[in-house]
């Protein structure tokens, strides 16, 4: 087998179709909202690089030191085979996982960009000669058919991605995962815990504006996939602290009244003086609330991790 293959489960025009029924969809209901994938155009990528190396953003650099201290741990515990990466993206923090795993035969990256997984595969494949890399071209979120590949196989979704999703959205992914999980497969998951509103917010709304330019860059995609009209400068960006629900929230908010046509849809977008536009939601967990998640899911915590400071954990389950 060729040390790197690459196969598209993902239709060439799904993503333009999803983002104009999602704009569609989001900017006509009340309250409006935006999935936090559109923020991730080449630029958009660039900006959260940039967003994980500022002194406020600790989730990058947390999972970071779990990764590099317990990948042994990990690999004693699965064995595995085969890693599976969900949104793998540069597969930078992976390459941590990957020095510990000394089993692995095969690494499954899953992202929506081929060219992201292109040149991660060249980067691993140049630092682990004898790996295979069969990467996908599929959108994890709606289903995902993995190729055959040797068993234990251990599923990744790192980042605290899984708090971008909704509760009932959870349900369903989890689910998801569980149903392609073999007897001796495992999940390897992150999340971002609940803290201190003063260390979260600012996580999210720093000093000098970078995920504020990173919140808007969705209305730059918008304008130029829809050719719409939006001004960026016609908004500000928000981050708030819901205490009820334990998430984080992004909001654009206008500045003033706001028109915006979008011809690709032929709609006209309208947005009262202080109207806000959700674009993402970060959910932040606590073990005992992972822990019924993954149950109801079909999934048993076996392992807990967290970095020294109690910011973030990576969770090991299995199948039952």
């Amino acid at each position: 087998m060729s040390p790197f293959v690459l196969t598209r489960t993902l239709p060439l025009d799904a993503t333009a179709a999803a983002l104009r029924a999602d704009v569609s969809e989001g900017l006509t209901r009340s309250p409006k909202e935006l999935p936090p994938k559109w923020f991730y155009d080449a630029r958009g990528s660039e900006l959260f690089d940039e967003i994980t190396l500022l002194p406020e953003y600790y989730p990058t650099r947390a999972e970071r030191e779990i990764l590099i201290a317990r990948a042994g741990e990990i690999a004693a515990a699965t064995g595995a085979r085969t890693l599976v990466e969900l949104g793998s993206g540069s597969s930078d923090k992976t390459r941590h996982l990957l020095d510990g795993l000394s089993s692995l035969e095969v690494y499954v990256p899953v992202d929506v960009s081929e060219s992201a997984l292109a040149g991660a595969a060249e980067t691993l494949l140049a630092e682990h000669p004898s790996l295979t890399v069969h990467a996908l071209v599929a959108d994890f979120q709606y289903g995902l058919a993995l190729p055959d590949a040797p068993g234990p196989r251990l599923v990744a979704f790192l980042g605290g991605t899984i708090g971008n999703l909704l509760p009932p959205e959870r349900a369903v992914f989890l689910a998801g995962i569980r149903a392609g999980l073999a007897e001796g497969d495992a999940l390897l998951l992150g999340t971002d815990l609940v803290k201190d509103e003063s260390v979260l917010v600012p996580a999210y709304d720093d000093a000098r504006g970078v995920t504020a330019a990173f919140n808007k860059n969705v209305l730059t995609v918008i304008n130029r996939e829809l050719e719409a009209d939006f001004d960026p400068d016609d908004f500000d960006h928000v981050a708030l602290w819901d205490a009820r629900r334990e998430w984080i929230e992004m909001r654009l908010r206008a500045r003033g009244p706001v028109v915006a046509k979008i011809q690709a849809l032929d709609l006209a977008v309208t947005f009262e003086p202080g109207e806000e536009l959700r674009t993402e939601v970060s959910a932040k967990f606590r073990q005992e609330g992972v822990r019924r998640e993954l149950a109801a899911a079909g999934l048993d915590l076996t392992h807990w991790w967290t970095d020294r400071e109690g910011r973030f954990a990576l969770s090991l389950a299995v199948p039952v």
